[in-house]
């Protein structure tokens, strides 16, 4: 598929378009109704990763076209980034360009922004790094106010640290966020807090107690908790659970556990399969019968999660792949039915739609009755 074009002018139609392809695909299942999230038509990517194009002394932000991918095409700017973003590129690169040990052997540059003006750049080598760089990528880390990493094969610099803050309003409360470096993020950061919105709309009213698998860094454990009394998480990825507890501690958030661990295991731990000492200090019946959310990654949930998920009364799920979020809704449609469904644009201009249902326990014949 060659890149996007970005042209503001078509984007409704183009998200018409898969909000209808998403509908005819998922009518068979009972969606009807889905409330579409738009992005903004340009500006709306926090995060941005740009290969270097060296000629000679020059370099160029470059990206490749998977039809030709032996031709760059080169940036000046890239209207789908943060607006921070693209006033720093041109700066950034210039003065790459005319320092030896900043340029020399610079292959890519990954912008991490944030809605609050948080912003961090990697500047990726193919040679190792030594006290020259540092001592020029510190200097040109305070003339232009971003952060600073340094990486190379088994090398990572940390000028300063290697994650920003974000925070952002919703629902009357300030959210803080700290997002690591390499870390898994929401990129669009505009839908993602419509996302959260829409999440907390749909579990206003389910009370109780809620499962959450594939946490992060608590993007959306944050978000929710205040509208459950207990809250257990689960992350397999360690600096991403470690993200998720420094974030609760910032948004002074006391009723969510965060236990390291994949959702095949909590799986287990909930059957009764297997034990776990990372679970001692949890009492795991209360949650028997909570509500589930779950933000797999593409390949969606996994048989064993599946079987976990047909135990819950309600099911929250945000999909990043429509084909797997089918594939996973019909095998549980036997149980759950669809309620509620939204879609969210995170990736304008692409085939790429986020997608939201909540599924509710279908009534036993008897109790039908």
């Amino acid at each position: 598929m060659p890149l996007p074009s970005f042209d503001p002018a078509l984007y409704s139609t183009q998200l018409a378009d898969k909000v209808k392809l998403f509908e005819q695909t998922f009518a068979s299942l009972g969606v009807a109704d889905t409330v579409a999230h738009a992005s903004t038509p340009l500006h709306y990517r926090l995060r941005a990763e740009f290969r270097i194009w060296h000629d000679g002394d020059r370099l160029d932000y470059a990206m490749f076209d998977p039809e030709d991918p032996k031709v760059p095409i080169t940036l000046d700017t890239f209207p789908p980034a943060a607006e921070s973003i693209c006033a720093l590129m041109s700066r950034l690169r210039d003065r790459l360009a005319a320092c030896e040990a900043l340029r020399r052997r610079l292959f890519q540059i990954d912008f991490l922004a944030t809605l609050s003006g948080d912003l961090l750049v990697t500047l990726i080598y193919h040679r190792s790094l030594g006290e020259d760089w540092e001592a020029a990528a510190r200097e040109l880390s305070a003339d232009l106010d971003i952060r600073i990493i340094g990486r190379s094969r088994g090398q990572k610099l940390v000028l300063d640290r290697d994650w920003v803050q974000e925070e952002f309003e919703l629902n009357g409360r300030q959210l803080r966020y700290k997002q690591v470096e390499g870390s898994f993020t929401q990129p669009n950061g505009g839908v993602n807090r419509q996302m959260l919105g829409w999440a907390c709309r749909q579990a206003a009213s389910f009370g109780g107690n809620l499962v959450e698998l594939y946490c992060g860094n608590g993007n959306f454990t944050i978000a929710l908790s205040p509208l459950f009394e207990r809250v257990l998480a689960t992350e397999v990825s360690k600096s991403a659970v470690h993200a998720a507890q420094y974030n609760l501690t910032a948004n002074h958030i006391e009723n969510v556990a965060v236990v390291r661990m994949s959702s095949e295991e909590f799986s287990d731990a909930l059957a009764g399969r297997e034990q776990f000492t990372r679970l001692k200090d949890i009492d795991l019946e209360p949650f028997r019968h909570a509500t589930l959310f779950v933000d797999p990654p593409r390949s969606g949930l996994d048989a064993v999660t599946l079987e976990l998920a047909r135990g819950f009364e309600r099911i929250l799920y945000i999909s990043c792949n429509p084909r797997t979020l089918f594939d996973n809704v019909s095998a549980l449609q036997d149980t759950h039915a669809v309620s509620a469904s939204a879609v969210f644009d995170q990736f304008p201009y692409t085939r790429h739609l986020e997608c939201g249902l909540v599924l509710t326990r279908r009534q036993a014949p008897e109790q039908a009755g």
